[in-house]
């Protein structure tokens, strides 16, 4: 069975949620929740649901990303990773390392190509968009680039802020990422639209 590692730095809300689907509908097992930020509540979640975690602090690389990712590269390859998912992991990796790692994925906070990068829902409201939402896509050395593979779409409301329409994009985000694992582990087809 494919082996899947999740990336984090922090929570972890969609790490559980596809760490749930991999118990059901999704033909994968979790191998490994890595995170580069030792106090990510997400690998005391992790743990509890009885998936082996790792942590690299990217602290104590001192901004070297070879070494840092080389670090990663030991963890995944001992964890026998075949798919990685990156589910809220808050450091760019380089090209190194995505082609290392060619089946990796990632989901991001708007309907890309739209606002890639932090600061994605303020972004949306700010340029007075009526919708904003979430893409999953495959992940390249270029920031938020990769081939989309699936996007939810969420409508901003007049009275929102950048919380309230987080809020309500994440939870379209535990829908997606998912439903697009699956379709990527059984041979892929169209990318996923959701609303």
């Amino acid at each position: 069975m494919t082996r899947v590692a999740i990336l984090i730095s922090g929570g972890g809300s969609n790490m559980v949620r596809l760490v749930d689907a991999m118990a059901g509908e999704i033909p994968a097992t979790p191998c490994l929740v890595l995170s580069n930020t030792p106090g990510a509540s997400g690998l005391a979640k992790a743990a509890v649901m009885g998936v082996p975690t790792q942590v690299v602090d990217h602290r104590d690389f001192k901004g070297d990303r070879t070494t840092f990712e080389t670090a990663l590269t030991q963890k995944l390859d001992a964890a026998g990773t075949d798919v990685i998912c990156l589910a809220g992991f808050m450091r760019v990796l380089t090209g190194e390392f995505t082609r290392r790692w060619p089946r990796m994925l990632n989901i991001h906070p708007s309907l890309l190509p739209k606002y890639p990068g932090l600061d994605t829902h303020a972004r949306a409201i700010a340029a007075g968009d009526t919708e904003a939402g979430c893409t999953v896509h495959e992940v390249t050395e270029t920031l938020d680039d990769g081939p989309i593979l699936g996007q939810a779409r969420v409508p901003i409301l007049g009275s929102d802020t950048g919380p309230d329409l987080a809020a309500r994009v994440l939870q379209m985000e535990h829908r997606l990422y998912p439903k697009v694992l699956a379709q990527y582990l059984t041979g892929g087809g169209a990318p996923i639209y959701l609303s």
